[in-house]
């Protein structure tokens, strides 16, 4: 007599646990991830087939546009960045208000000389996105605003790294000056900053 086969059914798999997990660790990705601020105005990095990556804390950049203006990008650190700001004051004379060091714990990037940096602390912060320095920090042989900046950062904190974004139009007379003067205050190790390539093919 032949054997009766049992009825197979279909497996069920209940997916409710996995879309709750999918969804929390998707929430918690948006909600940690810091993005990228974008540029204070349009560089375009030289490319290399470099693959290192920039540190992720305590790195300050300098951004150098075509035309060979000067942007200083504090870290993030607010607490830091204050002291920061008074070292700068009293290097410069200049007495800063809470209002004024609010705004500096939260500027993205400082595209001013130090007699500019009251006025553009106190725009909102819609016109300081705006806003685009004619000259940028001074940076020349007998100016070296930007060098200060850095100077001061590492009296701040001496484990700080520093970047260097130029544009790729941006010719070497213009960043010679900073090269040199981050020599004189003996800061020797930087990056610069490039977008990936293909590796050529071998």
């Amino acid at each position: 007599m032949a054997r009766v086969k049992p009825k197979r059914h279909g497996v069920i798999t209940d997916m409710t646990a996995m879309c709750d997990v999918a969804f929390l660790l998707l929430t918690f990705f948006i909600l940690t991830t810091q993005f990228k601020k974008p540029d204070v105005e349009q560089i375009k990095p030289p490319s290399s087939i470099s693959e290192k990556l920039l540190p992720d804390a305590s790195l300050m950049t300098i951004n150098a546009t075509p035309d060979g203006k000067f942007y200083f990008q504090p870290v993030e650190n607010a607490s830091e960045r204050l002291q920061l700001l008074e070292k700068m004051g009293q290097k410069y004379n200049i007495t800063f208000d809470n209002n004024e060091k609010a705004a500096f714990q939260k500027v993205q990037a400082i595209g001013v000389p130090m007699s500019q940096l009251k006025s553009y602390l106190d725009l909102s912060d819609e016109e300081q996105k705006s806003f685009k320095s004619p000259t940028g920090i001074p940076m020349d042989s007998t100016n070296k605003q930007l060098v200060d900046w850095v100077q001061q950062s590492l009296s701040v904190n001496p484990d700080y790294k520093l970047a260097i974004k130029g544009d790729v139009t941006t010719e070497y007379p213009k960043v010679k000056n900073l090269f040199e003067g981050l020599r004189d205050i003996d800061f020797l190790k930087f990056w610069l900053i490039t977008s990936q390539e293909g590796k050529p093919n071998e």
